[in-house]
């Protein structure tokens, strides 16, 4: 990796065994097993349709599954209830559309879930979260409401909302792709200074670019399945030992 000499850990932090999903008639995902450790940048790529972003949100239950198994830090993920708001609370979630309280402040966006899940009072969390908010560069932004504040400044609050939880693993669902093209490198760096400090993060994208300089794995999906795993990014990109990664990144040139 070019990012220096980075160490992933052996230990499991996310687990998917064998996932299979629906969507009525049409099955997304189709016997899917994929292992993230900790401190590892594990990038999900593939064409449209493929159930890349289906994946990433069955990791916490934001899509229930048919069949398969979830393990979250060594405990199976259980279909509802007290166990499954607790793991979930470990994994946090960047979506592609922000996602924020539209009526609340910036800071009341970041402080919400650490007061509300994990009893942090209430001076605690907002001085932990003024940290994270200069962390990703807009703690000047932090008595504002999301709309006062441009797409790449929100899903850098975003961010920032994962952090607070203290999450072992952060999940990134195209977390760019709503963004206009000045805006996502601002995100993009956030994330990359993230991956450089060890955080555990899933990372669907477009940027393949990108994808090449943070990934530790790079996993190519199509219809429904991995295709290719590879935990040499650059090599993955230049040659894939696959035609249907080299289809889709061949088209991608053009």
């Amino acid at each position: 990796m070019e990012q220096g000499q980075k160490i992933v850990g052996k230990e499991p932090i996310i687990e998917l065994r064998h996932i299979n999903k629906h969507f009525g008639s049409v099955q997304v995902l189709k016997d899917v097993s994929l292992t993230v450790h900790k401190g590892e940048v594990v990038v999900i790529i593939g064409p449209s349709g493929s159930g890349k972003s289906t994946l990433c949100r069955t990791i916490n239950r934001l899509e229930t599954i048919d069949s398969g198994e979830i393990v979250i830090d060594g405990a199976v993920l259980p279909q509802e209830g007290k166990q499954l708001a607790a793991l979930r609370s470990q994994i946090g979630m960047v979506f592609q559309s922000f996602n924020l309280f539209a009526h609340k402040r910036i800071l009341d966006n970041v402080t919400v879930a650490p007061r509300d899940v994990l009893h942090t009072p209430k001076k605690q969390a907002e001085a932990e979260a003024m940290e994270l908010l200069r962390r990703v560069g807009v703690g000047d932004q932090a008595h504002k409401v999301p709309a006062q504040l441009s797409g790449g400044q929100q899903q850098r609050v975003a961010i920032a909302r994962a952090l607070a939880m203290h999450p072992k693993a952060i999940l990134f669902d195209e977390p760019t792709s709503a963004l206009d093209p000045e805006m996502i490198g601002e995100v993009l760096d956030v994330m990359t200074e993230l991956a450089r400090e060890g955080m555990t993060m899933v990372i669907v994208t477009h940027e393949m670019a990108f994808a090449k300089a943070i990934a530790d794995r790079v996993v190519f999906l199509e219809d429904g399945q991995i295709v290719e795993e590879s935990t040499d990014p650059k090599a993955f990109f230049d040659e894939p030992a696959t035609e249907r990664a080299r289809l889709f990144l061949r088209a991608l040139e053009h």
